[in-house]
């Protein structure tokens, strides 16, 4: 099979002649750290050589526990926030039907996606939709002590035990936990649940590789061999013995570190397939918490083209320009569909009939990137032969990798999240958790002269 391929010169354009080849030394040193365990957060690696380290044996094991969920549930509820739910929610968002939630007699159980959140309408919904249902449970929880996924597990739990009772709800709920330590690792032992670990070096935004991603996306019906079948091929493209002009890990975290040094300060990851949404919400946590760091960091942000081009397509034509796209572009939609044509043609778009609705979006894609570049936003070309769990994969171990790269280029710890625990130490202050009594005491005195 092909790869994905990468095209930097319309980004490129935008800096200096050879910008892009003098970043070869800080990549090649960065890539060089990562492989001999030196940089900064070096016992978080266990990502790296992930999909060469998978085994056939390990993924028939995901494959009988998602075979159990798939035949006994008409609904599977993946508890998780960050990254123990968006690796999986993307893939199964890119290859899933945009309508299958509608369809009858569907093959494969429908995945829902809660504990990232506490909207108590959300999950009050949820609890009412699954009602007459016979669902299923995923618990992904390194700790089993995450606000939002907790809250959201305990109220599942009691719902499927007193809906199936509770051997039978034993069946039916997996735990992706910690190995040894955790509150949800004490409860998966205790009740019995089948469960996997999440290896202790490989953080949760670099995890949709492990159990964490690969369960939910077997039981939602995808082929996880094929998905790492692409990751290890990718794995190989972007070996520390390619060389720069051929490793499109390096090439892309050379780019738009070369762009960020000039200036543009944000990237925009740009799809014109309403499927790849949350593949761009996965890239933004991944991006935005390893790097977003020491006051340093590209802001990750995301659209979904041509939609947005008539809510932010202004801006990004016209805005400030400290802004720069990375556009993912499949190359062979999986359907076909063409236009027809109208004897009345009222609305002037007989000139397209007989045309494949592809060819109206690529035109409309290609229109945009010229157009944009001749606003002065630079441009990255992310090119896709098809949607299919091989170049997924792929897909997710470039991003990977070069974002590991590219983090140790621009001088972070790119596997820390040391900013995240800030709100979390408020909030439980303000709900007066038990062990924050000093921080409880300070909170309230704050808010109290603040008033």
């Amino acid at each position: 099979m092909n790869n994905i391929k990468l095209d930097i010169t319309k980004a490129a354009c935008f800096m200096e002649a050879g910008a892009v080849k003098a970043f070869e030394p800080k990549v090649k040193s960065a890539q060089e750290a990562l492989e001999n365990g030196t940089c900064p957060g070096n016992d978080f690696l266990g990502w790296l050589h992930l999909p060469s380290e998978i085994t056939p044996a390990f993924i028939n094991e995901l494959e009988a526990a998602a075979k159990v969920l798939r035949d006994n549930c008409e609904a599977v509820v993946v508890a998780g926030i960050g990254g123990s739910y968006l690796g999986a929610r993307a893939v199964i968002e890119a290859l899933s039907n945009s309508f299958g939630w509608l369809i009858k007699d569907q093959k494969n159980p429908t995945i829902l996606f809660a504990g990232n959140n506490i909207g108590e309408d959300y999950l009050f919904e949820l609890t009412e939709y699954l009602k007459d249902k016979k669902f299923g449970v995923i618990n992904i929880s390194k700790s089993g002590t995450t606000t939002e996924t907790a809250l959201t597990f305990r109220l599942l739990k009691k719902q499927c035990e007193a809906q199936r009772g509770k051997e039978e709800a034993k069946k039916v709920i997996v735990a992706v936990t910690d190995a040894k330590r955790g509150a949800a690792r004490t409860c998966a032992d205790k009740e019995g649940y089948k469960s996997f670990i999440i290896p202790d070096n490989v953080g949760g935004r670099f995890s949709v590789l492990t159990p964490v991603g690969l369960l939910p996306i077997a039981c939602a019906g995808f082929d996880i061999k094929q998905l790492v079948a692409g990751a290890q091929d990718m794995e190989k493209a972007c070996g520390k013995d390619v060389p720069f002009e051929e490793n499109p890990a390096a090439q892309y975290a050379a780019v738009r570190n070369g762009l960020y040094q000039n200036g543009k300060k944000i990237e925009i990851m740009v799809n014109y397939q309403p499927k790849l949404h949350f593949f761009s919400e996965w890239w933004k946590q991944l991006y935005g918490e390893s790097e977003g760091k020491d006051k340093k960091g590209i802001f990750p942000a995301s659209v979904d083209f041509t939609t947005d081009l008539h809510s932010m397509g202004q801006w990004i034509q016209d805005g400030e320009r400290t802004i720069f796209e990375t556009v993912l572009s499949i190359e062979e939609p999986e359907k076909k569909l063409l236009f027809p044509e109208d004897e009345e043609n009222l609305d002037g778009l007989n000139f397209l009939a007989g045309k494949r609705v592809d060819e109206v979006n690529k035109m409309a894609e290609l229109g945009t990137r010229l157009a944009h570049v001749d606003g002065g936003v630079p441009n990255i070309r992310i090119s896709i032969p098809k949607l299919n769990e091989y170049y997924i994969g792929q897909l997710i171990y470039f991003f990977e990798i070069a974002c590991g790269i590219s983090g140790n280029v621009l001088g972070v710890n790119p596997f820390n999240q040391p900013g995240v625990e800030a709100y979390k130490k408020n909030m439980f202050a303000l709900l007066a958790k038990p062990g924050y009594e000093e921080d409880t005491k300070a909170i309230r005195e704050r808010l109290a002269k603040e008033q």
